[in-house]
């Protein structure tokens, strides 16, 4: 993604200890969006292991100093990168059955993997995250935050009787997309809409067959 030139580098107050934490304005976030931005062209052309900070300033037209002061170390700025990830990702859709809905996850999930820059970016982060766990907590936040989003629409199947009353919302999400991810790390076979409709269709039989109910202690 393109950025636009930031203006020489002037003296600023100190930035936050923790990437991430709070929503910055004015020049700060400009900056900010595009060290991220160039953040992800790196780890989409060399990965993690090739993620340099002094390359991503370069990238962004920003002082290296700057970027050394707010984010401090490559996991560091990965973890804010999936902060973003997580602010900007698309709300769920309300398709009316449980079966619609699913189908519409997967299929977001699959055309997200199957892209290739953000299926390269996700491969990345998740090296990311079994390097350094701020990086893992990122994106275990990401994917809370998903998940959150989306077990509405399990809510709602059991309110309309689709589903027994028990039903664990979470781990139905989490048993759509699964299959796709996996299918993405330990395969080189194709990851296209039958088997984001495979996966969605597995779920929701497994779920009213009730496979996701909550477990008693």
């Amino acid at each position: 993604m393109a950025v636009q030139p930031s203006q020489p580098e002037q003296p600023s107050p100190p930035e936050p200890s923790t990437p991430g934490t709070v929503r910055p304005g004015g020049r700060t976030a400009r900056v900010r969006t595009a060290v991220l931005r160039a953040a992800e062209d790196a780890l989409v052309e060399h990965g993690f292991s090739g993620l340099d900070l002094g390359d991503i300033a370069q990238r962004a037209e920003v002082g290296r100093t700057t970027v050394y002061r707010r984010w401090g170390s490559t996991t560091a700025l990965v973890a804010d990168l999936l902060a973003d990830m997580a602010e900007q990702s698309l709300p769920r859709t309300d398709n009316g059955s449980l079966a619609g809905d699913l189908r519409a996850n997967a299929r977001l999930v699959q055309r997200t993997l199957a892209d290739p820059r953000q299926g390269a970016l996700f491969r990345a982060v998740i090296v990311a995250a079994n390097c350094d766990p701020d990086a893992a907590e990122a994106l275990r936040h990401f994917y809370r935050r998903r998940v959150e989003e989306w077990a509405p629409c399990v809510t709602a199947a059991v309110e309309r009787g689709e589903l027994p009353p028990d039903t664990d919302g979470f781990e139905v999400v989490r048993a759509v997309s699964a299959p796709l991810y996996y299918r993405m790390l330990t395969t080189a076979e194709p990851l296209d809409e039958a088997a984001a409709d495979r996966a969605a269709e597995a779920a929701e039989a497994a779920a009213r067959a009730g496979a996701y109910r909550h477990r008693g202690d």
